[in-house]
């Protein structure tokens, strides 16, 4: 599913296995093995393909199917809870991320 997901998002983009390799400092031929299933990608490849499309790692990996997952996504339910109907900006919701781990380190759950 990996290489598949990978060529499909970079025929989208229009960009060729030489363009992307270049720029991500990879070389072509560890591309097309990615692309048709020959080899896996380590964890450092994976989230920089990942950052460079702007998506999940678990869109590439085929384990949800909308490209990315935004924090403002995650923390959705958020704002149900605040009976609020404004949307959650990134910054808010990166902010509740952090404060929520910060919590559970001090409560020993991290």
């Amino acid at each position: 599913m990996f290489g598949k997901r990978l060529a499909e998002i970079r025929n989208k983009k229009g960009i060729s296995q030489y363009e992307l390799a270049e720029h991500l400092k990879f070389t072509r031929a560890q591309l097309a093995n990615y692309e048709q299933g020959k080899r896996e990608p380590d964890f450092e490849t994976l989230i920089t393909l990942a950052d460079y499309f702007k998506v999940s790692t678990d869109y590439l990996l085929g384990r949800v199917d909308k490209p990315a997952s935004s924090a403002v996504e995650e923390y959705r339910n958020v704002l149900f809870y605040l009976g609020t109907k404004e949307a959650l900006t990134e910054e808010e919701a990166e902010f509740l991320k952090e404060t929520l781990v910060t919590y559970r380190k001090v409560r020993g759950k991290y």
